[in-house]
């Protein structure tokens, strides 16, 4: 049986009914990409682990997505690469950025909320079952 644990953390952190938050992880800098319709956008957040154990993102959801993956960009051959994955390891007391060209969250399907001045809810799930909600602030094309 797992228990629901609030977390004080402005504005980011939200228990997920049913599921316990993760007690060491904590979300900043989170907005998304809004995107013309039938373009998948891109989402980008720093990830904090204040845990003396390694953590692992293991997926993400939003109902503001029809499906919401894990993906990573990089540089092969003088190309631009983008692959989904499905694991992303977090050190102890470490922290990963999620940004332009490296590992970020694609929204596909977007909904009319990822609409530049929205908020979105994005619940990012932890190997072990562990959940974390944060607030995604919506921005333009230019990350504005």
């Amino acid at each position: 049986m797992r228990k629901i644990l609030m977390i004080a953390v402005p504005a980011i952190l939200i228990a997920t009914a049913g599921l316990a938050a993760s007690p060491n992880a904590a979300v900043s800098d989170a907005w998304i990409r809004a995107l013309p319709a039938n373009t998948p956008s891109g989402g980008y957040f720093t990830l904090t682990n204040n845990g003396g154990n390694s953590l692992t993102l293991t997926g993400a959801t939003s109902p503001a997505c029809g499906m919401l993956m894990l993906h990573k960009s990089d540089m092969a051959g003088g190309m631009m690469h983008m692959e989904h994955v499905t694991a992303i390891d977090i050190p102890a007391h470490g922290k990963l950025a999620f940004a332009p060209g490296g590992y970020h969250l694609m929204c596909m399907d977007a909904s009319p909320a990822i609409k530049p001045g929205n908020n979105i809810e994005v619940t990012l799930t932890f190997k072990g079952g562990d959940t974390l909600a944060a607030k995604f602030a919506v921005r333009n094309a230019n990350g504005r």
